[in-house]
C-alpha cells in the first residue's frame, strides 16, 4: 500500500494506475511528461488496478474520515486523440493520461509497485491510497510565524496515522 496525502477531509482508494507522468515534479525537483519508462516497454499496460479490497475497506468503519472508492481516471479513447474524463475508470484500449489518484509521482510510485506485482505473478495486495490532507485548525492562521502545531492539527495527525493502520489492518485481513 502506497498512503500519500490527496483530498481534504477524506481517504481515497486509487482503483486505477495510469502509465503516465503529468509532469510534476519528484522529490528532487525532476520532471518529465509522457510514458512512464519501464523494462520491456512493448509489453507495458497502460493501466494497473489496485488489489487492496477495496470494497471491504470502504464498508468498514476504520476512523472518523470517510474513504471513498476513485475509479475516475483521464484517458485517450482508442482511436481518438482527445483526453476525457471517465467517471467509472478507463475503456478497452484506451491511453492513459492521469490515474485515479491524478498524473502526479505518487501514481507513478503506485503503477511501479503494482506492475511489478502483476509481472511477478503474485497475488497480494497492492495499491494507492490518498490520505486527507494535513490541517491547521481554524484559528491558525499564520503557521509561517512559528505556530507550526495546533491542538486540531494534532487531532487530525493522530486520526490519520490510526486510521491509516485500520486500513492496513482490513486489507490484511483479506489475504
Amino acid at each position: 500500500m502506497h498512503p500519500h496525502q490527496g483530498r481534504p477531509g477524506q481517504f481515497d482508494i486509487e482503483r486505477h494506475n495510469a502509465a503516465w507522468r503529468g509532469g510534476f515534479p519528484d522529490n528532487e525537483n525532476r520532471s518529465s511528461t509522457g510514458l512512464i519508462p519501464v523494462t520491456d516497454p512493448a509489453a507495458q499496460p497502460q493501466w494497473t488496478v489496485t488489489t487492496l479490497p477495496y470494497q471491504d475497506i470502504v464498508a468498514t468503519p476504520t476512523g472518523r474520515f470517510p474513504v471513498h472508492d476513485n475509479t475516475q481516471v483521464t484517458e485517450i479513447p482508442a482511436g481518438e486523440t482527445t483526453p476525457v474524463v471517465r467517471p467509472d475508470g478507463p475503456t478497452e484500449g484506451s491511453a492513459a493520461r492521469s490515474g485515479s489518484g491524478g498524473d502526479y509521482p505518487s501514481n507513478e510510485i503506485a503503477y511501479r509497485a503494482t506492475l511489478l506485482r502483476d509481472r511477478l505473478g503474485r497475488k497480494i495486495p497492492g495499491g494507492h491510497v490518498h490520505t486527507p490532507v494535513l490541517e491547521f485548525g481554524a484559528g491558525n492562521t499564520d503557521p509561517e510565524t512559528g505556530t507550526v502545531t495546533d491542538p486540531d492539527f494534532v487531532r487530525n495527525r493522530l486520526d490519520i496515522i490510526a486510521q491509516v493502520r485500520s486500513i492496513v489492518l482490513v486489507a490484511a485481513a483479506q489475504r
